[in-house]
């Protein structure tokens, strides 16, 4: 189990859509406003590692039409996240806007290929348990764990907060995550 929960924190805790959105929402509006993005995205990630377990990844990596339909869906709302990230103004200038609500977070773990690739990876670790045995120490170990790393990145985009006091630190910064996620869509097809 160590291995287990080392290799899943490693591939959690790396840069990815969900660490870019996470710390680019809690600069954006705050550790509060954030939390529901937090938790959806602690349990998405547990959900995806359960049906991993029970078979999904398999079966998913065994249909190639399939896993390339996926992959385009993957990268084109990867995309449109990173347009959103670009033009985002700071939340004074945009009230209307508002961070992930907790079931986006946990829809967008269906096309997060980082997730994917990771929960297939850690399913190997335990395949010698039966199927159902497998599917709850996955998604355990990756809601866990993800609840941690998820409270690190939005408290570190919190603190960034005070940092972005002005518009030109702000675009800058917000282009960074916006340019990181572009550069994610196309390691999508890798």
């Amino acid at each position: 189990m160590t291995a287990l929960i080392g290799f899943v924190f490693l591939g959690l805790f790396s840069p990815g859509p969900n660490v870019i959105l996470l710390t680019a929402s809690g600069a954006r509006f705050g550790f509060r406003k954030t939390l529901p993005h937090l938790i959806g995205v602690a349990l998405g990630v547990g959900v995806i590692a359960f049906v991993t377990g029970l078979g999904l990844g398999t079966l998913i990596g065994s249909a190639p039409k399939l896993r390339l339909v996926l992959m385009i869906i993957a990268s084109a709302w990867i995309l449109w996240m990173a347009w959103k990230l670009w033009h985002a103004k700071p939340v004074e200038a945009a009230r209307a806007d508002r961070p992930f609500t907790f079931v986006q977070a946990v829809l967008f773990q269906w096309v997060n290929p980082k997730i994917w690739a990771v929960a297939v990876a850690a399913s190997a670790m335990v395949s010698e348990m039966p199927p159902t045995s497998q599917a709850i120490n996955l998604a355990l170990t990756f809601s866990v764990t993800n609840l941690g790393v998820c409270l690190f990145w939005t408290y570190a985009g919190s603190l960034l907060k005070t940092l972005l006091n002005d518009e030109l630190k702000w675009c800058v910064f917000m282009r960074a995550m916006a340019l990181t996620l572009v550069i994610f869509s196309g390691l999508v097809f890798l």
